[in-house]
């Protein structure tokens, strides 16, 4: 007999080749700090050389966790929630869990299906951005009494869990900023508020914050571009080939922020001296371009590390409710902003 024939090895066969029982063998994926080093390292080296994969779906039947984490995210087309999602990720693994991803465009009907497909598969706690979701999908989290958490946003009367930071803060940040350097003619690009709460608190945390200073934004300079640095470039491009142009962009993140500084670029603008550039997020890489992104950081890493551990706490009975975690925001100012040349520091 090959073997291609062969049954697949069980938690019998890890047993009979680490020299364990099989009791032994069942706490060292459960509970591996109770083993000690050495043990782990048999069961281990018997496990690769089986190829024994564990039968979650039994553990299921059985009434067990399936130690899975369903996150849905708006998208994974680019860099927005690559360091939450790789924090998130790293978070649930030290803690014995692993992440199931869907993605849902930014479309909250399709995030509705989305969670539908992950309890199917009886995750054991789930994971959505922002706090913006259709009365369905709140109902349907309700409803199946599941562990969730909302990422990324912060309110302290949200109706889910959440660890993230206020989006109408970081807005007004970055405006102040502008208007502290001295800038009077500012343009604005966001992507569509419809269905991204992130969006829509910045904008009106910005926007706010203009119109205490008694700014007023011309409606030809309230852009709306997509998180994608083609479309932000185009955008860009119309604007500043404008008979007037303005002396600073405030972007909703900083791969719109990205798009504006190709553009200005391509027109032969020198950045910050003819126009500053203003993102939100600190992405990995936004200090690194030339010139540097002046932005408002967001700790995604903490946040998703923080959200990790509080959707576990709920998943294994050790919280109760729903809690809020406030992450601090930051202005890092680098080499994209400056006092227009008009202005005395």
């Amino acid at each position: 007999m090959n073997q291609k024939q062969k049954s697949k090895p069980d938690i019998v066969d890890v047993a009979k080749a680490a020299g364990v029982s099989i009791s032994t063998v069942s706490r060292s994926f459960n509970h591996p700090d109770l083993l000690k080093p050495a043990t782990r390292k048999k069961i281990d080296r018997a496990v690769q050389k089986l190829g024994y994969i564990r039968n979650r779906a039994a553990q299921v039947m059985h009434g067990r966790r399936t130690g899975t984490i369903g996150l849905v995210v708006p998208t994974i087309d680019n860099a927005i929630f690559a360091e939450l999602i790789q924090s998130f990720s790293e978070a649930l693994d030290q803690l014995g869990f692993t992440m199931l991803i869907v993605s849902h465009g930014f479309d909250l009907d399709r995030e509705y299906a989305m969670l539908r497909k992950l309890l199917e598969h009886r995750v054991d706690g789930l994971a959505v951005i922002g706090l913006e979701h259709s009365e369905a999908t709140y109902q349907l989290i309700e409803q199946q009494a599941i562990p969730s958490v909302a990422i990324w946003n912060y309110e302290t009367d949200a109706r889910l869990s959440c660890v993230g930071v206020q989006n109408s803060e970081a807005g007004r940040l970055a405006a102040r900023h502008l208007l502290d350097l001295g800038h009077r003619d500012i343009a604005l690009i966001f992507p569509d508020p419809d269905g991204n709460d992130r969006a829509r608190d910045r904008l009106q945390g910005a926007s706010d914050t203009f119109q205490q200073d008694q700014i007023a934004i011309p409606d030809d300079w309230r852009l709306e571009a997509p998180y994608n640095i083609a479309d932000a470039k185009q955008a860009s491009l119309t604007l500043l080939s404008g008979p007037q142009r303005p002396t600073a962009i405030l972007c909703g993140n900083d791969i719109i922020a990205q798009g504006v500084l190709y553009a200005a670029l391509q027109l032969g603008l020198h950045v910050p001296d003819d126009l500053s550039i203003m993102g939100i997020g600190d992405f990995k890489g936004s200090g690194e371009i030339e010139p540097s992104l002046s932005t408002i950081r967001i700790p995604a890493r903490r946040i998703g590390t923080l959200a990790a551990e509080q959707i576990i706490k709920t998943v294994t009975g050790e919280t109760e409710g729903t809690t809020a975690t406030n992450c601090e925001l930051r202005l890092v100012q680098r080499a994209s902003t400056s006092s227009p040349r008009s202005t005395t520091p």
